[in-house]
């Protein structure tokens, strides 16, 4: 008799869906999971637990390569608690540095955003600056593109 819940039923169970399911599993961060007759996958509650467990992680931002790192250790009863702190006490410097990156990037559009006028004319230099990659303010640093395009624009 086959035991163990379907794809679908994982996925509501744990909140993650069956396409990231197969791709956890083709990734090996789960094992192979037992098939039906049919070839349908059948996931243990000890395979659900560990659904859990990557969930968990992932929304605690772990990639999936730290993620694999995580459950060696969650499942090596012999571990030490060191390695995981190290591991944690690395992912805050990486979120960390995140953050600067999206701080960054609020700075830049809110600068975007102040020097639109937001109006009905067709010249918006948020459109702009994507398009040419040249800051409004400071030195001209523009991409590759940037360059051609700007060597495109009419001065005005």
């Amino acid at each position: 008799m086959e035991e163990g819940i379907n794809i679908g039923q994982a996925a509501r169970a744990t909140g993650i869906s069956a396409k990231m399911i197969r791709y956890y599993e083709d990734s090996g961060l789960i094992g192979p999971v037992a098939r039906t007759d049919a070839g349908y996958r059948l996931y243990s509650p000890r395979d659900i637990h560990t659904l859990g467990f990557i969930k968990r992680s992932r929304d605690m931002g772990f990639s999936v390569e730290r993620i694999g790192e995580l459950l060696a250790l969650w499942k090596d009863h012999s571990r030490h608690s060191a390695d995981v702190k190290r591991m944690a006490s690395e992912h805050i410097q990486v979120l960390r540095e995140r953050i600067d990156q999206l701080q960054e990037m609020v700075q830049t559009v809110q600068a975007l955003v102040d020097c639109c006028a937001g109006d009905g004319r067709p010249d918006c230099p948020i459109l702009r600056d994507i398009e040419t990659g040249v800051p409004l303010h400071g030195p001209a640093t523009p991409t590759t593109f940037g360059q051609a395009a700007a060597g495109k624009r009419k001065h005005t």
